[in-house]
Formats: structure tokens, sequence, C-alpha cells
């Protein structure tokens, strides 16, 4: 029988490489999708695509109340930047996003008896998010360690992020030699009410820059590319 593993699933490019190297892992896959409301429901489409392309045993949509969520412009009225010029921390940054959705992770993952959960965090070709850290999964898995039966009892739920160091274009070329198809997936902050993206914000230009290093062409199509 095989091992079962929780797979973070946006729906975005990183979480499609990690559901097939999980699979590639020998893992029997259950994605969690997190609608948190985010200003629009792309991503959760391509969630939908990413789980029944790759077989998932199981998809599951949790929502969370997004009251949670202010001052992010993926959650409020606030403009996404789109000259390539933000410095610090844009304001996409989800607050704490990441260690809500692991804390659930860990939960579901425990529930289900999996011991092992992949996240799709990237800290090279990202938009320099704290939540994606190297740090910050170290310490996020020894909290999951110290928090649940199962970390008490010797037997931890392992917090993969198997593309953390890896560029956006390595990141490609891995999901490519993994037959992911990078039709159905979505990145883009901001797209058009008809799911388009808009090939301006940070996620859709280290995206297209990233097809471009790695010598492909973006299945996607763009407003501005």
């Amino acid at each position: 029988m095989k091992k079962k593993a929780i797979i973070l699933c946006s729906g975005g490019l990183d979480s499609a490489t990690i559901a097939a190297i999980a699979i590639d892992s020998g893992f029997d896959i259950f994605c969690l999708t997190f609608d948190y409301g985010q200003r629009h429901g792309r991503e959760i489409e391509s969630a939908r695509a990413v789980a029944r392309f790759f077989n998932a045993s199981k998809h599951v949509i949790t929502k969370i109340d997004s009251s949670v969520f202010k001052g992010s412009s993926l959650t409020d009225d606030i403009p996404v930047p789109k000259d390539g010029a933000f410095s610090g921390i844009p304001p996409t940054y989800v607050p704490a996003r990441n260690l809500l959705f692991i804390s659930f992770g860990v939960a579901w993952a425990e529930s289900v008896g999996a011991r092992d959960l992949f996240i799709g965090v990237n800290a090279v070709d990202y938009s320099g998010y704290p939540d994606c850290r190297p740090q910050f999964i170290e310490g996020v898995s020894r909290a999951a360690e110290l928090g649940t039966k199962c970390g008490d009892e010797g037997d931890p739920i392992a917090i993969h992020a198997p593309l953390s160091g890896l560029s956006k274009s390595e990141i490609i070329k891995k999901g490519v030699s993994l037959n992911v198809d990078y039709s159905i997936t979505h990145s883009c902050y901001d797209p058009t009410q008809e799911g388009l993206s808009c090939g301006l914000c940070d996620s859709c230009r280290i995206r297209l820059k990233a097809f471009e290093e790695a010598g492909l062409k973006d299945p996607l199509a763009y407003v501005c590319a």
C-alpha cells in the first residue's frame, strides 16, 4: 500500500510540480486547496484541474473566513503592483497564510494517517514573503512535531518543501521531466474576469522569465507579455 501525502494545492506552477514529485516518490496524494476570499476564483479552478490531472485520491477545498486576511492586494481592494519595482515585502503578501495552510494540512494528515505534507514554497525566485523561507519551514516543522499526537509518539509529520532552493526555471524543467501539464496551472495575482493572466504582476513576471530561461514557451495566454 502506498504512503499518503497531503499536497497543498493552489493550482499554481509550484503546487503542480510538487504533486508530480510526490507521485514520482511513490506517494498516494491528497490535495488540499483553500478558498480564503481571494479576489478571483481562477486559482481554485486550476487547483481542481491539477487534482484531476494527477488523479488525487481526494481533493478537499476548505473555506477560511476572509475577514482573517486584511491588508493584502489578494483579498482587499488594494492595487496589485505591476511595475516590477516594488522593494520589501509587497502588498500581495497575505498575513501568515502559509502558517494557517500548513496547520490545516498537518491536521488533515494526522486525521487520515498521512505522515508527509508537501508545500511548493520557493525562496530563490519569489516575492520575498517571509513564510516561504527555509527558516519558516524548519520552525513550523518543529511546531508540527511538538503539537501533534503522532509527533509526541515519535511518528511526526514531515513537511517537504522540495522546491525551496530551486530557481523558477529549474522548477519548470523538473516539472517538464515529470510530464506536468503547465497549461492547467495559474499564477497571476490579477487576472481578468475571464481568467486571463495580466502578464505584469510580480508572479506573472517571474513565471514568464522562468519559462524563457528554461528555453520553453509558457502555455498560458497573457494580456501583456
